[in-house]
Protein backbone atom coordinates (compact mmCIF):
# COMPACT_ATOMS: atom_id res chain seq x y z
CA UNK A 1 0.00 0.00 0.00
CA UNK A 2 3.04 2.59 1.03
CA UNK A 3 5.95 2.37 -1.27
CA UNK A 4 9.00 3.78 1.35
CA UNK A 5 12.43 4.60 0.39
CA UNK A 6 15.66 3.02 2.20
CA UNK A 7 16.27 6.26 4.59
CA UNK A 8 11.86 6.26 5.02
CA UNK A 9 11.46 2.60 5.98
CA UNK A 10 14.73 2.95 8.51
CA UNK A 11 13.45 6.20 10.01
CA UNK A 12 9.50 4.46 10.13
CA UNK A 13 11.28 1.01 11.86
CA UNK A 14 13.07 3.80 14.77
CA UNK A 15 9.54 5.17 15.74
CA UNK A 16 7.85 2.26 15.44
CA UNK A 17 10.38 0.42 17.81
CA UNK A 18 9.87 4.01 19.91
CA UNK A 19 5.85 2.78 20.27
CA UNK A 20 6.70 -0.48 21.41
CA UNK A 21 8.90 -0.24 23.80
CA UNK A 22 8.26 3.20 25.65
CA UNK A 23 10.56 2.79 28.37
CA UNK A 24 13.55 2.87 25.91
CA UNK A 25 12.32 5.33 23.56
CA UNK A 26 14.74 8.34 24.39
CA UNK A 27 17.55 6.21 24.24
CA UNK A 28 17.36 4.36 21.10
CA UNK A 29 18.88 6.62 18.25
CA UNK A 30 19.83 6.37 14.69
CA UNK A 31 23.24 6.97 13.67
CA UNK A 32 24.37 10.13 14.87
CA UNK A 33 24.31 12.25 11.62
CA UNK A 34 20.75 11.17 11.20
CA UNK A 35 20.14 11.97 14.92
CA UNK A 36 16.84 15.24 15.81
CA UNK A 37 18.88 17.75 17.38
CA UNK A 38 16.03 20.29 17.50
CA UNK A 39 12.83 19.80 19.73
CA UNK A 40 9.60 21.19 19.72
CA UNK A 41 10.19 21.97 23.79
CA UNK A 42 13.54 22.91 23.66
CA UNK A 43 13.46 26.89 22.33
CA UNK A 44 16.88 28.07 21.71
CA UNK A 45 16.58 30.25 24.70
CA UNK A 46 16.38 27.62 27.20
CA UNK A 47 19.35 27.04 29.56
CA UNK A 48 19.88 23.54 29.21
CA UNK A 49 19.77 23.77 24.75
CA UNK A 50 23.16 23.80 23.98
CA UNK A 51 23.62 20.74 26.51
CA UNK A 52 20.95 18.81 24.74
CA UNK A 53 21.75 19.25 21.10
CA UNK A 54 24.97 18.51 21.46
CA UNK A 55 24.60 15.15 23.54
CA UNK A 56 21.67 14.41 20.52
CA UNK A 57 24.49 15.29 17.90
CA UNK A 58 26.79 12.36 19.46
CA UNK A 59 23.69 9.82 20.10
CA UNK A 60 24.10 10.23 23.83
CA UNK A 61 20.28 10.75 24.27
CA UNK A 62 17.21 11.59 21.99
CA UNK A 63 14.00 12.78 21.61
CA UNK A 64 10.30 10.96 21.97
CA UNK A 65 8.34 10.24 18.92
CA UNK A 66 6.41 13.25 19.09
CA UNK A 67 9.07 15.68 18.71
CA UNK A 68 9.50 16.30 22.09
CA UNK A 69 12.60 16.37 24.25
CA UNK A 70 10.73 16.36 27.40
CA UNK A 71 13.68 18.40 29.82
CA UNK A 72 11.47 18.64 33.07
CA UNK A 73 11.07 14.62 32.85
CA UNK A 74 12.54 12.53 35.92
CA UNK A 75 15.64 10.07 35.08
CA UNK A 76 15.13 6.78 35.96
CA UNK A 77 18.77 4.96 36.95
CA UNK A 78 18.27 2.44 34.37
CA UNK A 79 17.64 5.43 32.16
CA UNK A 80 21.29 7.13 33.45
CA UNK A 81 23.01 4.25 32.92
CA UNK A 82 22.18 3.93 29.35
CA UNK A 83 22.97 7.28 28.48
CA UNK A 84 26.23 6.69 30.25
CA UNK A 85 27.42 3.68 27.76
CA UNK A 86 26.40 6.31 25.28
CA UNK A 87 28.36 9.21 26.34
CA UNK A 88 31.93 7.22 27.68
CA UNK A 89 34.00 4.49 26.60
CA UNK A 90 36.38 2.98 29.04
CA UNK A 91 37.38 -0.36 29.58
CA UNK A 92 36.21 -2.84 32.49
CA UNK A 93 37.46 -1.65 36.33
CA UNK A 94 35.88 -4.61 37.75
CA UNK A 95 34.06 -7.96 37.10
CA UNK A 96 30.17 -7.66 36.52
CA UNK A 97 27.56 -8.63 39.02
CA UNK A 98 24.33 -10.08 38.75
CA UNK A 99 21.72 -7.67 40.25
CA UNK A 100 18.84 -9.48 41.70
CA UNK A 101 15.95 -6.62 40.31
CA UNK A 102 17.30 -6.99 36.78
CA UNK A 103 16.46 -9.72 34.95
CA UNK A 104 18.20 -10.69 31.61
CA UNK A 105 15.59 -9.93 29.45
CA UNK A 106 15.32 -5.99 30.94
CA UNK A 107 15.59 -3.14 28.34
CA UNK A 108 18.67 -2.18 29.91
CA UNK A 109 20.44 -4.94 31.65
CA UNK A 110 23.66 -4.71 29.92
CA UNK A 111 23.59 -0.98 30.12
CA UNK A 112 23.44 -1.17 33.67
CA UNK A 113 25.70 -4.64 33.84
CA UNK A 114 28.35 -2.31 31.75
CA UNK A 115 27.67 0.95 33.62
CA UNK A 116 28.49 -1.13 36.59
CA UNK A 117 32.01 -3.08 35.04
CA UNK A 118 33.42 0.57 33.97
CA UNK A 119 33.38 2.10 37.81
CA UNK A 120 30.01 4.88 37.36
CA UNK A 121 27.43 3.34 38.79
CA UNK A 122 26.80 0.91 41.91
CA UNK A 123 24.10 -1.04 43.68
CA UNK A 124 22.17 -0.80 46.77
CA UNK A 125 23.01 -3.54 49.44
CA UNK A 126 21.42 -7.31 49.09
CA UNK A 127 22.61 -6.76 45.39
CA UNK A 128 19.88 -4.90 44.45
CA UNK A 129 20.27 -1.98 41.62
CA UNK A 130 16.96 -0.56 41.72
CA UNK A 131 16.59 0.45 37.75
CA UNK A 132 13.48 1.92 38.15
CA UNK A 133 14.10 4.65 40.65
CA UNK A 134 14.61 7.82 40.04
CA UNK A 135 17.97 9.33 40.15
CA UNK A 136 18.90 12.18 42.59
CA UNK A 137 20.90 15.06 41.18
CA UNK A 138 23.67 13.84 44.01
CA UNK A 139 23.95 10.57 42.69
CA UNK A 140 24.51 11.44 38.77
CA UNK A 141 27.29 13.44 40.30
CA UNK A 142 28.71 11.39 42.17
CA UNK A 143 28.36 8.59 39.32
CA UNK A 144 30.53 11.16 36.86
CA UNK A 145 33.04 11.51 39.37
CA UNK A 146 33.77 8.31 40.76
CA UNK A 147 33.64 6.81 36.72
CA UNK A 148 35.80 9.62 35.74
CA UNK A 149 38.26 8.84 38.73
CA UNK A 150 38.45 12.06 40.60
CA UNK A 151 39.39 13.64 43.52
CA UNK A 152 39.08 17.02 45.46
CA UNK A 153 42.31 18.72 45.36
CA UNK A 154 41.28 21.36 47.60
CA UNK A 155 39.33 21.35 51.35
CA UNK A 156 36.64 19.45 50.66
CA UNK A 157 34.28 21.79 53.14
CA UNK A 158 35.69 24.92 51.66
CA UNK A 159 35.08 23.73 47.83
CA UNK A 160 31.18 22.65 49.29
CA UNK A 161 30.84 26.61 50.49
CA UNK A 162 29.91 27.65 47.43
CA UNK A 163 26.50 26.05 47.59
CA UNK A 164 24.05 27.88 49.58
CA UNK A 165 22.48 24.08 50.32
CA UNK A 166 25.52 21.95 50.90
CA UNK A 167 24.28 20.67 54.33
CA UNK A 168 21.66 19.08 52.25
CA UNK A 169 24.66 16.89 50.60
CA UNK A 170 24.70 13.34 51.97
CA UNK A 171 28.16 12.32 53.20
CA UNK A 172 28.76 9.84 50.87
CA UNK A 173 28.46 12.35 48.15
CA UNK A 174 30.40 15.26 49.28
CA UNK A 175 33.76 14.70 48.36
CA UNK A 176 32.88 13.27 45.06
CA UNK A 177 30.62 16.51 44.54
CA UNK A 178 33.52 18.64 45.60
CA UNK A 179 35.41 17.13 42.53
CA UNK A 180 32.78 17.34 40.49
CA UNK A 181 32.46 21.08 41.24
CA UNK A 182 36.85 21.46 40.66
CA UNK A 183 35.86 20.41 37.20
CA UNK A 184 33.44 22.08 36.67
CA UNK A 185 30.87 19.63 36.06
CA UNK A 186 28.23 20.73 38.03
CA UNK A 187 25.42 22.90 36.68
CA UNK A 188 22.75 25.16 38.54
CA UNK A 189 19.48 26.41 37.36
CA UNK A 190 18.13 28.78 37.70
CA UNK A 191 19.77 29.65 40.73
CA UNK A 192 23.82 28.55 40.83
CA UNK A 193 24.44 28.99 43.97
CA UNK A 194 21.69 25.67 44.84
CA UNK A 195 22.25 22.42 44.18
CA UNK A 196 19.24 20.91 45.54
CA UNK A 197 21.20 17.57 45.54
CA UNK A 198 18.18 15.38 47.16
CA UNK A 199 16.20 16.63 43.97
CA UNK A 200 15.07 13.91 41.23
CA UNK A 201 17.24 14.75 38.00
CA UNK A 202 15.38 15.65 35.02
CA UNK A 203 16.63 14.76 31.30
CA UNK A 204 17.91 18.60 31.14
CA UNK A 205 19.88 18.13 33.94
CA UNK A 206 21.61 15.44 32.86
CA UNK A 207 22.40 16.13 29.87
CA UNK A 208 24.36 19.49 31.45
CA UNK A 209 25.81 17.03 33.92
CA UNK A 210 27.27 14.78 30.96
CA UNK A 211 28.06 17.49 28.82
CA UNK A 212 30.27 19.12 31.63
CA UNK A 213 31.80 15.92 32.26
CA UNK A 214 32.85 14.96 28.68
CA UNK A 215 34.32 18.45 28.64
CA UNK A 216 36.61 18.03 31.81
CA UNK A 217 37.94 14.88 30.11
CA UNK A 218 38.88 16.61 27.04
CA UNK A 219 35.97 14.51 25.05
CA UNK A 220 33.97 17.87 23.85
CA UNK A 221 34.65 21.50 23.67
CA UNK A 222 33.49 24.26 26.15
CA UNK A 223 29.97 25.48 25.99
CA UNK A 224 29.22 29.00 27.56
CA UNK A 225 26.68 29.07 30.26
CA UNK A 226 26.21 31.69 33.49
CA UNK A 227 24.88 28.49 35.04
CA UNK A 228 28.00 25.82 34.56
CA UNK A 229 29.50 26.25 38.34
CA UNK A 230 32.69 28.20 38.17
CA UNK A 231 34.94 27.58 41.92
CA UNK A 232 36.53 31.11 42.16
CA UNK A 233 40.62 31.00 43.16
CA UNK A 234 40.59 31.17 46.81
CA UNK A 235 43.43 34.15 48.08
CA UNK A 236 44.28 33.69 51.72
CA UNK A 237 44.01 36.53 53.70
CA UNK A 238 47.33 37.75 54.91
CA UNK A 239 47.70 37.66 58.58
CA UNK A 240 49.96 39.82 61.04
CA UNK A 241 51.96 37.53 63.44
CA UNK A 242 54.42 38.77 65.46
CA UNK A 243 57.46 37.71 66.10
CA UNK A 244 58.84 37.80 69.38
CA UNK A 245 61.58 39.08 70.98
CA UNK A 246 64.17 36.53 71.64
CA UNK A 247 63.36 34.14 68.71
CA UNK A 248 66.16 32.45 67.64
CA UNK A 249 66.49 32.27 64.08
CA UNK A 250 68.97 29.29 62.43
CA UNK A 251 71.20 30.51 59.82
CA UNK A 252 73.91 29.28 57.37
CA UNK A 253 76.37 30.20 55.22
CA UNK A 254 77.31 28.44 51.89
CA UNK A 255 80.04 30.39 50.51
CA UNK A 256 82.75 28.56 53.17
CA UNK A 257 83.48 26.69 56.41
CA UNK A 258 85.02 30.20 58.15
CA UNK A 259 85.18 33.66 58.06
CA UNK A 260 88.29 36.08 59.02
CA UNK A 261 87.88 38.88 59.70
CA UNK A 262 90.11 41.61 61.98
CA UNK A 263 88.95 43.02 65.39
CA UNK A 264 88.20 46.31 64.01
CA UNK A 265 86.14 45.96 60.54
CA UNK A 266 83.03 46.21 59.47
CA UNK A 267 82.38 43.58 56.72
CA UNK A 268 78.64 43.28 54.72
CA UNK A 269 77.81 39.82 55.22
CA UNK A 270 74.33 37.90 53.82
CA UNK A 271 73.04 34.87 55.64
CA UNK A 272 69.71 31.86 54.71
CA UNK A 273 67.77 31.07 56.81
CA UNK A 274 68.55 27.13 57.15
CA UNK A 275 65.12 25.98 59.07
CA UNK A 276 61.58 27.52 59.31
CA UNK A 277 60.63 29.49 62.28
CA UNK A 278 57.25 28.61 63.10
CA UNK A 279 54.67 29.79 65.58
CA UNK A 280 53.43 27.63 68.13
CA UNK A 281 50.23 26.77 66.02
CA UNK A 282 52.57 25.42 63.28
CA UNK A 283 52.17 28.66 61.01
CA UNK A 284 55.00 29.68 59.39
CA UNK A 285 56.53 32.99 60.11
CA UNK A 286 59.90 33.03 58.06
CA UNK A 287 60.41 30.48 55.40
CA UNK A 288 63.76 28.43 54.85
CA UNK A 289 65.62 29.99 52.28
CA UNK A 290 64.87 33.51 53.05
CA UNK A 291 67.63 36.23 53.59
CA UNK A 292 69.03 37.97 56.44
CA UNK A 293 71.34 40.76 55.24
CA UNK A 294 73.79 42.60 57.73
CA UNK A 295 77.36 43.13 58.56
CA UNK A 296 80.01 41.60 60.96
CA UNK A 297 81.11 44.60 63.36
CA UNK A 298 83.72 44.89 66.14
CA UNK A 299 81.80 44.51 69.30
CA UNK A 300 83.54 43.78 73.42
CA UNK A 301 86.93 42.61 71.63
CA UNK A 302 85.70 40.08 69.11
CA UNK A 303 82.89 40.43 66.30
CA UNK A 304 79.17 40.11 66.20
CA UNK A 305 76.85 39.44 63.21
CA UNK A 306 73.76 42.53 63.12
CA UNK A 307 71.31 41.88 61.17
CA UNK A 308 69.51 45.08 58.92
CA UNK A 309 66.81 43.46 56.94
CA UNK A 310 64.69 40.19 56.69
CA UNK A 311 64.40 39.22 52.88
CA UNK A 312 61.15 36.72 52.84
CA UNK A 313 61.08 34.06 49.66
CA UNK A 314 57.83 35.57 48.86
CA UNK A 315 59.45 39.00 48.24
CA UNK A 316 58.73 40.79 51.27
CA UNK A 317 61.23 42.51 53.39
CA UNK A 318 61.34 43.68 56.86
CA UNK A 319 63.65 45.89 58.84
CA UNK A 320 64.71 43.44 61.70
CA UNK A 321 66.31 44.02 64.71
CA UNK A 322 68.66 40.54 65.37
CA UNK A 323 72.22 39.65 66.28
CA UNK A 324 74.37 36.70 67.17
CA UNK A 325 76.34 36.24 69.66
CA UNK A 326 79.88 38.11 70.22
CA UNK A 327 82.43 35.68 68.59
CA UNK A 328 85.97 36.24 70.31
CA UNK A 329 87.68 33.19 68.72
CA UNK A 330 91.40 33.97 67.11
CA UNK A 331 93.49 32.58 64.87
CA UNK A 332 97.40 33.76 64.67
CA UNK A 333 98.59 34.18 61.26
CA UNK A 334 102.45 34.64 61.58
CA UNK A 335 105.21 35.17 58.52
CA UNK A 336 106.16 32.23 56.69
CA UNK A 337 102.35 30.54 57.29
CA UNK A 338 101.28 29.11 54.01
CA UNK A 339 98.51 31.01 52.52
CA UNK A 340 96.77 28.39 50.68
CA UNK A 341 96.40 26.98 54.51
CA UNK A 342 94.57 29.73 55.40
CA UNK A 343 92.43 30.61 52.69
CA UNK A 344 91.25 27.30 52.04
CA UNK A 345 87.40 27.37 52.70
CA UNK A 346 87.85 30.51 54.04
CA UNK A 347 86.27 33.91 53.03
CA UNK A 348 88.24 37.24 54.47
CA UNK A 349 87.36 40.74 55.07
CA UNK A 350 88.97 43.45 54.04
CA UNK A 351 91.41 44.30 56.80
CA UNK A 352 91.97 40.28 57.48
CA UNK A 353 92.90 39.78 53.59
CA UNK A 354 95.59 42.80 54.17
CA UNK A 355 96.90 41.57 57.28
CA UNK A 356 97.11 38.00 56.12
CA UNK A 357 98.75 39.78 52.56
CA UNK A 358 101.53 41.97 54.65
CA UNK A 359 102.38 39.42 57.61
CA UNK A 360 102.66 36.52 54.61
CA UNK A 361 104.38 38.65 51.92
CA UNK A 362 101.65 37.08 49.49
CA UNK A 363 100.42 40.17 47.65
CA UNK A 364 98.62 38.03 45.79
CA UNK A 365 96.01 37.74 48.15
CA UNK A 366 95.15 41.12 47.62
CA UNK A 367 93.54 39.77 44.00
CA UNK A 368 91.27 37.16 46.48
CA UNK A 369 87.98 38.16 46.69
CA UNK A 370 86.75 39.55 50.37
CA UNK A 371 83.74 40.23 52.08
CA UNK A 372 82.27 43.33 49.76
CA UNK A 373 84.61 43.16 47.20
CA UNK A 374 86.61 45.79 49.02
CA UNK A 375 90.13 47.04 47.29
CA UNK A 376 92.77 45.90 50.36
CA UNK A 377 95.83 47.40 48.43
CA UNK A 378 95.00 50.83 50.60
CA UNK A 379 95.05 48.62 54.10
CA UNK A 380 98.39 46.77 53.86
CA UNK A 381 99.94 49.42 55.28
CA UNK A 382 98.67 49.58 58.17
CA UNK A 383 100.11 46.16 59.20
CA UNK A 384 103.70 46.32 57.47
CA UNK A 385 106.46 44.93 59.28
CA UNK A 386 104.40 42.62 61.41
CA UNK A 387 105.27 39.27 62.19
CA UNK A 388 102.14 37.95 63.05
CA UNK A 389 98.53 39.21 63.78
CA UNK A 390 95.22 37.93 65.49
CA UNK A 391 92.28 37.47 63.70
CA UNK A 392 88.92 36.81 64.49
CA UNK A 393 87.66 33.39 63.32
CA UNK A 394 84.03 32.69 62.71
CA UNK A 395 82.05 29.46 61.96
CA UNK A 396 79.09 30.87 60.20
CA UNK A 397 76.79 27.75 60.93
CA UNK A 398 77.25 27.48 64.71
CA UNK A 399 78.63 30.95 65.51
CA UNK A 400 76.22 33.49 63.44
CA UNK A 401 72.77 32.18 64.89
CA UNK A 402 70.97 34.80 66.16
CA UNK A 403 67.75 35.79 67.82
CA UNK A 404 65.82 38.49 67.37
CA UNK A 405 66.04 41.82 69.99
CA UNK A 406 62.72 43.30 69.52
CA UNK A 407 59.53 42.17 68.72
CA UNK A 408 58.93 41.73 64.76
CA UNK A 409 55.64 41.90 62.82
CA UNK A 410 55.10 40.06 59.77
CA UNK A 411 52.22 39.18 57.76
CA UNK A 412 51.76 35.92 56.39
CA UNK A 413 49.19 33.94 53.99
Amino acid sequence: MFNLSRGQSRTAALMTLSFTIGAIAPFVNASPSLAQTTFSDVPSNYWAAQFIQQLSQRGVIAGFPDGRFRPEEAVTRAQFAAMINNAFQKSSQRQAINFVDVPSNFWASNAIRQSYTIGFLSGYPGNRFEPNQNIPRQQVLVSLANGLNYSPTANTQTTLQAFSDSFNIADWARSPIAAAAERRIVVNYPNVQFLNPTATATRAQVAAFIYQALVSSNQASAISSPYIVALQPTTPTPVSVTIPQGTAIPVKYDQAEKILVTKDETAPLTLTVDQNVVTQEGRVVIPAGSQVIGKLQPAQGGSQFVAEKLLLTTGEEYQINASSEVITKTETIRKGTSTSTIIRNTVLGAGAAAAVSAVTGDRAIATEEVLGGAAIGSLIGLFFGRNSVDLITIAPDTDLQMTINQNLLVSVK
